[in-house]
Order: structure tokens, then sequence, then C-alpha cells
């Protein structure tokens, strides 16, 4: 009974954000006291099961995506996402500029957040089109290919940062098994999978051209470069020096400190301030005003997040959790193409990433006692199936149909098939990293 109760509330749960197009905050805290009273806890403790759930989530993530949107909107504002494209397309030259389109992405698209990263990069994918008259879909589907993999897959992003979180993952491991993954599917979405979409032309949009820089007043590609990968190298170099450094010494100590996620992303940032800020001559009320705009971008994906805690509380204390539990296990299908399958249905339906991941751990989350579970792949499992087949109820479907101008038909031609691409082909690179570790 307790599991048609479930199926029951998260029927409700995608009806409400879908057909109802309830706000998904206010959607999960609804669907959260419902599920509390029809599982049989009593009305006095639901409350206190929220908070607690909110808490949790939040405690350890928002430290981690606030100081991430912080970089990303300095990564943005001071130009160096612009130095980073510009260089690396001097770099490559004509013959490689979807590679260079690629790799500025996946640079860019690891500080910045989805949304943001789309809209900066839309002006750089036409204005390169217009100078190598090249069709503007084929040229930009690899770039926006590796912004949708650093947001499925990539720590500090808000899914995969929380789905950390959630299931006590080490964050430097899932960001080193995340980028040999992210790899090869960014390359198989992007530059090979564009080759079939050469006939789909889209007008160009001057509307969405920006005015770049003055070169004199950017970062330098090196420093540009750093100061946004900076999170991604400090984790890296933590999580060997750890296994490196003996059990026991003060040196572990000190390596476990440096290697804490939110002490990575406070280091990563006060680097930044210096060298995208200050060193670029820009005052210290404006780099707080920009981390100030920041913040206002990522506050309602933080509620999301915490109402996504609430609702995952509610069924741990309810005690359906276990029942759960029994359930998949029942099922001979491997635990992280389970959660992988579950972000998938949740994504489809409702349209969101970032709340089909969160959904998708409530549910999936008493089969991690396994000891055939790794933790750290479940969090990429249920990153990229949180990617699978963007369609007409999710925002980013709309993003690039009306920033390319295209039609429905050609849309799902191009982008939806795009993002099944990433959600299969990271499937297919969690498993064959669950066989070789």
């Amino acid at each position: 009974m307790s599991i048609l109760i479930i199926l029951f509330c998260i029927a409700l749960l995608v009806l409400f954000i879908t057909r109802l197009k309830l706000n998904a905050f206010l959607a999960f805290l609804l669907i959260a006291i419902l599920a509390g009273l029809l599982l049989g806890i009593e009305p006095a403790k639901i409350t206190g099961s929220i908070q607690k759930g909110m808490g949790d989530m939040l405690g350890s993530l928002i430290i981690v995506v606030a100081c991430g949107a912080m970089l990303g909107k300095l990564t943005a504002d001071s130009g160096a996402a612009q130095q980073i494209a510009t260089g690396l397309m001097k770099l490559f030259g004509e013959r490689y500029i979807q590679w260079a389109l690629m790799i500025t992405g996946f640079i860019i698209g690891i500080p910045l957040f989805y949304n943001v990263g789309f809209v900066l990069v839309i002006p750089l994918i036409f204005s390169v089109a217009e100078k190598f008259k090249l069709p503007a879909v084929y040229t930009g589907v690899p770039m926006l290919a590796a912004l949708s993999v650093t947001h499925g897959f990539l720590p500090p992003h808000p899914s995969p940062a929380a789905l950390v979180g959630a299931f006590h993952a080490d964050m430097g491991k899932t960001l080193m098994y995340g980028v040999l993954i992210a790899i090869p599917t960014v390359i198989l979405a992007g530059p090979l999978f564009s080759k079939a979409l050469k006939n789909i032309h889209a007008p160009m949009l001057r509307t969405f051209k920006s005015e770049p820089l003055p070169e004199d007043q950017l970062p330098s590609l090196g420093v540009s470069i750093f100061s946004s990968l900076l999170p991604v190298l400090l984790l890296g170099l933590t999580t060997f020096a750890s296994g490196a450094v003996p059990e026991g010494g003060p040196l572990k100590a000190v390596m476990a400190f440096l290697s804490d996620p939110a002490i990575v992303m406070i280091l990563s940032l006060a680097v930044a301030t210096y060298t995208l800020g200050l060193r670029m001559h820009m005052s210290m009320k404006r780099i707080m005003d920009i981390y100030g705009e920041s913040i206002k971008d990522i506050a309602m994906l933080l509620l999301i997040m915490g109402g996504a805690g609430s609702l995952k509380q509610i069924l741990i204390d309810s005690g359906v959790s276990q029942e759960i539990g029994d359930l998949l296990n029942g099922i001979d299908v491997h635990p992280l193409v389970l959660g992988w399958a579950m972000a998938c249905l949740i994504r489809v339906c409702v349209g969101s990433a970032t709340v089909a991941g969160l959904t998708a751990v409530g549910i999936i989350m008493p089969v991690m006692s396994r000891p055939d579970v790794n933790p750290e792949l479940m969090v990429l499992s249920i990153g990229a199936g949180s990617l699978m087949f963007s369609h007409v109820n999710d925002a980013g479907f709309w993003l690039f149909k009306e920033y390319f101008g295209l039609s429905i038909r050609d849309t799902i031609k191009s982008w939806s098939i795009m993002e099944t691409i990433v959600a299969v082909a990271g499937l297919i690179g969690v498993m064959i990293l669950n066989a070789l570790i």
C-alpha cells in the first residue's frame, strides 16, 4: 500500500509542475505534507521531518552552490569566458572550429550555470557561424552539448552537488569520474552527432549578438582558464594527495580540510576575486554587486533542492524507504541502471533536469546500502538520466528552439536527440567505469 501511495504522490508532483504550472518548490512541499499524512506520520511531526530534510540537503550544499554561482558570474562579467572562446578559436583555427567551441563550452560550463552559459555563448555561436559561413545549429550543438554535460554530470552544478551530498559520495572522485565519462560523451553528442545536422538551417538572429569587451580589458587566456578551472584543479589535487598521505598524522587532517568541497570553492572564489576582479582594476563594490546578482539567479534552485530534501526525509521517517528498497532489490536490474531509469522517467514527465535528479534520490536511496553500489557512479548515473530527451515541457527545449528560430520538428531532431545521446552515452560510461573500478 505504501508503494502505491508514493507512486500516487510522484504522479501528483508531475501533475502539479507540468499541468498546473505550480512552482517546483511549493509542489515539493505540498507533496511532502500529503505523503507524510498518507503514510501515517503524526501531523505534529511532519513539519519537523520537512525542516530536517531541507536542512540536511542545503547544509552541505549552500556554500558550494552559492560560491559556484559567484565564480560563474564573475567569469562571464569579467570577460574571462570571452577570452577563453577567442583564444581557443585562434588556437584551433577554422578547420577544427567545432572542437574549439566544444572545449570552450566545457571549460566555461564548469563554473557557469546552464541558462547563464547558454545565453552567454549564443552570440559567439552565431558570430562563428556567420564568419565561416556554417549552419548555426551544426556549429552550436557541440558547444551546447558540452554545457549540458557539465550541468548534469559535474559538481559544483546544483543537481550533481546535491546528489553527492545525498549519497555521501566523494566530490573529488565524482568530479574525476565525471570528467572521464563527460569527454567521450561530449565528443559523441557534439562534433560527431552534429554532422547529421548540416541541413538544418537557422536564421542569423542579430538580436542575440552582444558587443564583446575590448581585448585590452580582458584577463589573459592563461588566467581565464586557470580561474575557471581552479575548483576542478583543487579537488583533483587534494583527492590525489589525500590518498598519498599516511592515516592519523597531522597532515591528513590538513588535507581533509583542504579537500572539503566548501573550502575548495571558497579558496577558488577568493583567487578569482583577485585574478578576474581586483587585478583587472574592478572595484570591490562592483565585484560584490556581481556576487549579489549571482545569488538572485540561484535562489529558486536552492529552494527546489530544499523541497526535494523534505520529500526524501518524509520517505525515510515514514519507513517506506525500506519497502522501496526491498522492492528494488527484488528487481533483477543493476542499481546504477535503476537510478538512471528513474531519473529518465521523471525527466521526460517533468522536464527539469534538476527536479528529475533530486526526485530520483528519494526513490533510489534504499539500494545505496548494497555493497555493489558505488555512490560516485550513482551520482553520475542519475545525472545522465536527468538529461534524457528534453522536449516541450523543458525550458531548455524552448531556449534552443527560439534562439535558433527552429520548428518543433527540427528542435526535436537536433536538441532532443542530442540530449538523449548524452543520457545514453553517460550510462554506458558509468557501467564501463563500474566494471573497471
